[in-house]
């Protein structure tokens, strides 16, 4: 069974910057991390494994896209467990919006191959939570967002609890599938010392859309049905005042104030 986790590597929260020509996150030299939700999609992929292993053989292999120094969040990902590792990294696909993300990603997996496919359920940068299912849609898969928790797992089907606003619902789905998790699934583990010294060593498969041979006019910024056209940090207004008089004069003083408020 092949297990295929989907990781981003993000930009450190407090170190984010833009370009502000293209409007795109400067990655180069900006600290970074897998981002917060994969990791969680690791454990599961992970908890999985270890759960089928005894009548089934399973393999995790973790895939990200970026540029070259996305191949550290792959050796932290080796490290914690995974078996193999694979980086999609050409100049056609920078840029990308979520839908070209995951046209290139779905194109990439398919020539993996894959029986399982697991994502946290949105990337801390963007917050879309369009990439997981966007996968599925492409693949032509079933596709479970929001999964708590696996309950069940045979060759042929997977059954989740799914997280929702006021219940939990459970849900079961065929194989192939894709699936998103939320946090409260799991605790991820931390890198034991065979890990990271296997993650040092292990090679990493790097694949360009030469490999892949996606629709070159559908990659990249150019081929991004959706852009951003600014970014701004929003206006921070400061207005501090002081009431003074009794505590019945401050407060009708406070009432002014508040009557002469904009809602927005």
């Amino acid at each position: 069974m092949n297990i295929i986790v989907c990781v981003k590597q993000v930009p450190d929260t407090a170190e984010v910057k833009i370009d502000p020509k293209t409007n795109t996150l400067i990655r180069d030299g900006v600290p970074s991390i897998i981002n917060p939700y994969d990791m969680h999609a690791i454990e599961a992929a992970l908890e999985i494994k270890e759960k089928i292993q005894d009548k089934i053989e399973a393999v995790v292999t973790v895939v990200t896209m970026g540029p070259p120094q996305a191949e550290t969040a792959l050796r932290d990902a080796v490290a914690l467990g995974v078996d193999h590792a694979v980086l999609l990294s050409d100049r056609a696909f920078a840029g990308s919006d979520t839908w070209a993300t995951a046209y290139t990603l779905a194109g990439a997996i398919k020539k993996i191959g894959f029986d399982i496919i697991i994502c946290g359920k949105q990337a801390i940068d963007g917050d879309t939570a369009q990439v997981g299912p966007g996968i599925a849609e492409f693949l032509n898969i079933p596709h479970v967002a929001f999964v708590s928790k696996v309950k069940d797992i045979t060759e042929q089907t997977l059954t989740f609890d799914r997280m929702m606003d006021d219940r939990y619902e459970i849900v079961e789905a065929d194989l192939p599938a894709l699936f998103t998790v939320v946090k409260e699934i799991n605790a991820p583990r931390l890198p034991s010392l065979k890990g990271k010294i296997r993650a040092k060593k292990i090679e990493i498969k790097k694949m360009t859309n030469a490999e892949i041979g996606l629709d070159a006019g559908s990659l990249g910024l150019s081929g991004s049905p959706t852009q951003v056209k600014n970014i701004f940090a929003p206006d921070t207004i400061k207005d501090r005042r002081m009431l003074e008089g009794t505590v019945e004069e401050q407060v009708n003083q406070l009432m002014g104030v508040l009557k002469g408020l904009k809602c927005v």
